[in-house]
């Protein structure tokens, strides 16, 4: 750490990793899948006590409304969890935005819901690295950079959503929002790689419902009077594949509808995502999209209503986020922690800030990996270090060469 001035080790050495660990075991035996409201609600009040020693203001804010598709082809109202934002300083001429998510992909009902150590510094459980572990390194981070000399002059928003899981349908509003006007945004994603490496560029992602009404019939005495919605689906589903190239997936993921089988199904819901790698992909696709549908319904005789869009758009790499890059590879260097990253398939709030025009670095959060599994793990030592590196950035951001 020669690199580093004696402030610079003084905020590092106030960050305490097993403070740190005990907030990721006490937020982790709570279950905080995406549904499950009460646990959120639970979970929103333990991160509130928690991050009441910074200074600011924390408020509640309600999730914006989200429409779905049932397998019947109508539409529902989601419940989502209370969001949850801090604000320091909000007057300050220069702000940023600390984002992270308290929801996990594992509900009630399933069975990996208690931590186990692997080994002495490894942690298994769920939401350890997905993301309980970075909203660790956000709190530890921010009280080690509110004792630098700069921090007074400094303002930042911290949002903890609660549907990030399922694509931050019910908090895009409020990211947006509070991205506007920052000067920079860290996401604390855990890394990339568990050695940890960062996402850079990330492509777009968005997921449709496709509800195909048709006309039902005997399929024996007169199947030629019926429309097969389930067979129109297909078709669909297959000419989507088809749309594929270089920089644009996709992936037709389900079809609910039919039933009995003598009878010509007259509903079926085809459910599908799409990743372009940037905005004129994407712009194609909606484009060829709306093309699909129309010869469909003259093709096959059936009505096509297209439910959903491109929630989360592209990342790319920027000159603003390449220089932001370049200043968190400094930061790691100096505390001894190579940084590289790479492009990744994935996708996150990150993109949803990153289309606001704020250069942001999304994967700040700790090392680990097999998220979204029962595999998933927490290196532990990875708390204090990854709090040091976003101190660490943060007072070197807020520097007078800024």
């Amino acid at each position: 750490m020669q690199q580093l001035s004696p402030t610079e080790r003084g905020l590092i050495e106030t960050i305490d990793g097993a403070a740190m660990l005990a907030h990721v075991q006490r937020w982790c035996a709570v279950n905080t899948g995406t549904g499950n409201l009460s646990g959120l609600a639970r979970q929103w009040d333990l991160l509130a006590d928690a991050f009441a020693v910074l200074p600011g203001t924390i408020r509640k804010a309600n999730p914006a409304p989200v429409r779905t598709i049932a397998a019947d082809g109508t539409g529902h109202e989601t419940a989502n969890g209370a969001h949850l934002v801090l604000s320091v300083r909000p007057d300050a001429p220069r702000r940023y935005l600390l984002t992270g998510h308290m929801d996990t992909v594992f509900g009630p009902e399933h069975p990996f819901q208690s931590l186990q150590w692997l080994d002495a510094r490894t942690l298994n459980g769920p939401g350890v690295a997905d993301m309980k572990g970075g909203i660790a390194v956000i709190l530890a981070a921010l009280c080690a950079f509110e004792a630098s000399p700069v921090a007074a002059g400094i303002g930042y928003d911290v949002l903890i959503n609660s549907d990030e899981e399922t694509g931050s349908l019910a908090s895009a509003p409020l990211i947006a929002e509070l991205a506007r006007g920052k000067a920079a945004a860290l996401t604390y994603e855990p890394a990339a790689l568990p050695d940890g490496t960062l996402a850079a560029q990330r492509p777009g992602s968005g997921n449709y419902a496709a509800v195909v009404r048709g006309r039902s019939a005997h399929a024996g005495r007169n199947p030629q009077d019926g429309r097969n919605a389930i067979l129109a689906a297909a078709d669909l589903a297959l000419k989507l594949k088809a749309l594929e190239r270089e920089g644009l997936t996709v992936n037709p993921a389900r079809i609910d509808g039919g039933s009995a089988n003598n009878v010509v199904p007259d509903l079926a819901v085809l459910r599908f995502n799409v990743r372009p790698a940037s905005a004129e992909l994407a712009a194609d696709l909606a484009e060829n999209l709306a093309k699909l549908v129309e010869n469909l319904e003259k093709v096959h005789e059936v009505s096509v209503h297209l439910h959903g869009g491109l929630t989360r758009p592209p990342k790319p790499l920027t000159e603003k986020a390449k220089s932001l890059f370049s200043l968190v590879r400094q930061c790691g260097e100096a505390l001894g922690q190579p940084v590289r990253w790479q492009a990744s398939g994935g996708v996150c709030d990150g993109n949803n800030i990153a289309a606001c025009g704020v250069p942001v670095v999304d994967t700040m959060g700790v090392r680990g990996g097999a998220i979204h599994s029962d595999r998933e793990f927490l290196i532990v030592p990875s708390l204090a270090e990854r709090a040091a590196l976003s101190a660490l950035v943060l007072h070197r951001l807020s520097g007078e060469n800024q």
